[in-house]
């Protein structure tokens, strides 16, 4: 194993041949020394190798993924694998796994700060290769020996070259010493890798139709108004509003004013959300309704949203991996985290390419599964709509009930009919159903969880222990008693949902990492149009990413192969965290032009090739 530590100053483009190139294929026998680094390594530490390899071998350390590998993708140069030390470490100081080390009780450092934002082909690597197995295979996941320094510093706010490798050791030092080094270097390296799957899909973007997306927003909400002006269409409605509530003064965005002239005309309201405002009888609630929704469009998906994030034809959304405690990404700017269903038509693969679409069914149920090893309940979801096999094994009678229950147990559901069907799927599922409680039950007591991998939950906060306190308190009121049990049963819903979707996002992360790998290796239409930026000219390439969904951009040539792969990935991702356990993630796969067509088209698909298809069904 080489990992190299390097600065972005790389000026080396995709036919570089020399130097630990990300180019590099596995026909690449030799590189320069150490002592002969070109110009984008700064320091390399090596392990039973006097020169560089191939880079299947190498790894790049370097403090923030996000600040460094962007300046590569400019110059057309794709990274393989990395470790992205800050990520790594928040991941490893948090985690009970490493309760122990140096790391975990060392002072605040340079790594814990907030990361600074940044603004001739090869022949394809071979496929027989998993993107983990250098790593799984080589005990150690990283180099004893230290090579030749450089003093030099990265991008701004980013921590120095000694700094880098001084963290590189106690990283490994905290996984070798750790209760799981196998899972915590899986952990590790996808978190690492996803790192590299949202630089590169901010690099290349999401192919979006601005001419469609103003057809969209003119249809809706009438001509683009001037600036600080509400459309015609929000206007009349907002007119409207405020003729049958009386009130001409009344500003339809404001949720006091808007609560105040309700209640001035004898509605009894509590807030203006959907669902109780639907249930009343009044001649202004149409109009509120479809100006609150049309005014969410326009505010998030509107023409000043049009003319930021989508410039030159691609949406470039800013991810936060790990942005969520869980493991799930977050967005930055954006908006990344939802396609509103009316602009999904916008979504447009350049001519000659198409778009992959593919989600994961019942993600989290099948990670319980997995987690557990109930057999059971593995066997319901075997090639077909979990839900409907639970049906299909008698425990619930419709698959409504079948997954109202799953969630509530996931989620924590105590009452109506989740409550209701809870014990059924205990019963039927004693082992995945007993993990989620006995993670609830650690909530409560205020001790932290782990996923399968080992990224751990925070403890509760000092309001929680508080109210612990006041609770116990021989003079404790009655308020607060219940002020505790509420907290209580709050963060034990919250633990209990940790252990599972943080798993899921292992998952995904898995698959995403071993999906980009595969799509490398496919290779590049060399006859393919389009607008992709280098190094993924004529290459499939990933393109959006949401929880357990993704999105390929992929010349029509290899579009079915790329569906293939997608599953494939999956399946991949599965074996991964769970081994021979029998478990699967079928996938809900369609290809088309426009991301609104593929999801219309979609098909649920077992990760096999010429695996049976099901019809997808809308809703997980």
């Amino acid at each position: 194993m080489i990992v190299v530590v390097a600065r972005p100053s790389v000026q080396a483009g995709p036919s570089a041949q020399s130097g630990p190139s990300a180019q590099a294929g596995p026909s690449a026998q030799s590189g320069p020394s150490a002592q002969e680094a070109p110009s984008g390594v700064v320091a390399v530490r090596e392990r039973d190798a006097a020169v560089l390899g191939p880079e299947r071998a190498v790894r790049w350390a370097w403090a923030d993924t996000h600040a460094w590998y962007p300046r590569l993708l400019a110059d057309g140069v794709r990274v393989e694998r990395c470790l992205d030390l800050r990520l790594t470490h928040r991941l490893l100081r948090a985690s009970s796994s490493c309760a122990t080390s140096d790391l975990a009780h060392a002072p605040a450092g340079p790594f814990d700060e907030a990361a600074p934002l940044d603004p001739s082909p090869t022949a394809p690597a071979s496929t027989d290769q998993t993107l983990f197995d250098a790593m799984l295979d080589d005990p150690d996941g990283a180099p004893d020996a230290a090579g030749p320094r450089l003093d030099e510093r990265g991008p701004a706010g980013t921590p120095d070259l000694d700094a880098c490798v001084a963290e590189l050791d106690a990283q490994h030092a905290a996984v070798a010493g750790s209760m799981s080094p196998g899972r915590l270097r899986l952990l590790v390296a996808g978190e690492s890798a996803g790192a590299l799957v949202a630089t590169e899909m901010h690099h290349t973007g999401l192919p979006w139709d601005a001419d469609v997306h103003d057809e969209v927003l003119r249809e809706l909400l009438g001509e683009r108004p001037p600036r600080g002006e509400r459309p015609p269409e929000l206007a009349r409605l907002a007119a409207q509003v405020r003729a049958e509530l009386d009130a001409p003064s009344l500003n339809p965005d404001s949720l006091p004013d808007v609560l105040r002239a309700l209640r001035r005309v004898g509605l009894a309201v509590s807030s203006t959300r959907q669902w109780e405002l639907e249930g009343v009888d009044h001649p202004a609630i149409a109009p509120l309704l479809a100006y609150k929704k049309l005014s969410r469009l326009h505010s998030a998906n509107g023409w000043a949203w049009l003319d930021q994030w989508v410039p030159d034809g691609r949406f470039r959304p800013e991810y936060v991996v790990g942005g969520v405690v869980t493991g799930r990404w977050g967005s930055s700017g954006g908006g990344a985290l939802q396609i509103p269903r009316r602009l999904r038509t916008a979504v447009r693969a350049d001519p000659g390419w198409r778009l992959v679409v593919a989600d994961a069914a019942q993600l989290e149920p099948r990670v319980l599964a997995g987690m557990a090893h109930d057999e059971r309940m593995a066997a319901a979801g075997a090639g077909r709509d979990l839900y409907v096999g639970i049906v299909d094994a008698g425990v619930v009678p419709e698959r409504a009930l079948a997954k109202v229950g799953m969630l509530g147990a996931l989620y924590g559901g105590t009452t109506g009919a989740s409550a209701a069907v809870l014990p059924r799927l205990l019963q039927a599922f004693p082992a995945a159903v007993g993990l989620v409680e006995d993670a609830a039950r650690a909530g409560e007591r205020g001790e932290v969880v782990s996923t399968l991998l080992g990224r751990s939950s925070p403890r509760p906060g000092e309001s929680w222990a508080q109210a612990q306190a006041d609770a116990l308190d021989p003079d404790a009121t009655e308020r607060a008693q219940s002020r505790a049990r509420s907290a209580t049963r709050s963060w034990g819903r919250f633990t209990r949902n940790f252990v599972v979707q943080g798993t899921a996002a292992e998952w995904a992360l898995c698959w995403l990492a071993e999906l980009r790998r595969r799509l490398w290796a496919l290779g590049a239409d060399e006859g393919a149009p389009g607008l992709v930026r280098a190094p993924f000219v004529g290459r499939p390439h990933l393109v959006y990413f949401l929880h357990d969904e993704v999105v390929v951009h992929t010349p029509v040539s290899c579009a079915d192969e790329v569906a293939v792969q997608v599953a494939g990935a999956a399946t991949a991702a599965g074996r991964l965290l769970f081994g021979d356990f029998p478990v699967d993630f079928p996938l809900s796969v369609g290809v088309a032009a426009t991301y609104a067509d593929a999801k219309e088209a979609a098909r649920l698909v077992v990760g096999v090739p010429g695996a049976t298809t099901y019809p997808a069904r809308a809703g997980g």
